[in-house]
């Protein structure tokens, strides 16, 4: 369990479109085998820990005639941002994905003071 020990929690959530490949032939959609989409994203402001981050697929469009395969993460989690990371692998097609995520963590306040 993390316990988060401070005067304000902060929340920070988005949206991402993370590809398209129908509309221009990329890798997700015409490929196969093992294939990841990476994107950063940074914190509108940065936490006093590091965050807890919650990903989640809110849109994916995928060829019915093959299996579909997806692992999405949140990586290399900072205080300032993490990468989102979709991946797929075999013959699955992947026309575009959108994914939502959730920081939540020990957040900077202004009643918190550094006397020292």
């Amino acid at each position: 369990m993390k316990k988060i020990d401070a005067s304000a929690v902060g929340i920070e959530q988005g949206t991402r479109v993370l590809f398209s490949d129908f509309a221009d032939g990329g890798a997700m959609w015409t490929s196969q085998g093992e294939r990841e989409s990476r994107h950063v994203i940074k914190f509108k402001e940065a936490f006093s820990a590091v965050p807890s981050v919650m990903v989640s697929m809110s849109m994916w469009d995928t060829d019915n005639k093959h299996n579909a395969r997806v692992d999405l993460s949140a990586e290399g989690i900072t205080v300032s941002g993490f990468q989102l990371v979709f991946r797929t692998w075999g013959d699955t097609r992947v026309a575009r994905v959108r994914a939502d995520w959730m920081a939540i963590g020990a957040a900077n306040s202004d009643d918190n003071w550094d006397v020292s």
